[in-house]
């Protein structure tokens, strides 16, 4: 485990302390701080370099064992629910997230967890209302974040945050409770979502 860093001279090397300790350093950096944490930060935290953080993260997730995993995307990393307790989790979690942010908020979030990267007039249409406020709620409390849509550069699309799905226990949407029958409910949706608007626009030149 005596790897050493890179760009470290002999005596460098002689005073940095092994991977195995950054690792044990970087699981208590994410536990205390409970949120996801940029690479970049996390490398600054622990003074290494961002290249070593995929062997540094490695010996993380072997470290960790029962309802704790390791969760990462291309830019974050963070500690998150284990699948064996996810399901538990997930109830608590939707209890007190039913409490927070409404009926509204769950709404919006079962609508990016199931459907992904979604415009706020798709969100509206499936919901019948304006959701703009509850959209911006949920952003505030960094359970979803929003991007360019790369279909239409004057608007975004919105999707879940790391956090949200640290919370939820599952490393992508596609682990969540039956995700394929309600994705591919919400895709049959949109089909005929998009046959009612080409029928509309014949019948209107017609």
């Amino acid at each position: 485990m005596a790897q050493e860093f890179h760009g470290m001279d002999d005596q460098s090397e002689n005073t940095i302390q092994s991977l195995h300790d950054k690792a044990v350093c970087a699981e208590g950096v994410l536990f205390a701080e409970g949120n996801p944490i940029s690479r970049r930060a996390l490398a600054s935290f622990l003074s290494c370099d961002e290249r070593d953080l995929p062997l540094i993260l490695a010996i993380v997730e072997k470290r960790l064992t029962g309802g704790i995993m390791l969760v990462q995307s291309a830019n974050d990393v963070a500690l998150a629910v284990a699948p064996s307790a996810s399901r538990l989790v997930q109830r608590v979690f939707a209890q007190s997230m039913e409490r927070d942010i409404g009926n509204a908020g769950l709404e919006v979030l079962a609508i990016v967890l199931y459907r992904g990267a979604t415009t706020r007039a798709e969100i509206d249409y499936i919901r019948g209302v304006n959701t703009s406020s509850t959209i911006r709620m949920l952003r505030t409390r960094g359970l979803v974040e929003r991007s360019g849509n790369p279909r239409d550069g004057r608007e975004y699309v919105y999707q879940p945050t790391l956090e949200l799905l640290a919370h939820m226990g599952v490393r992508t949407c596609s682990e969540l409770p039956e995700y394929d029958t309600i994705h591919r409910e919400l895709e049959t949706f949109d089909e005929k979502h998009m046959n009612l608007n080409h029928h509309a626009d014949t019948a209107s030149s017609s």
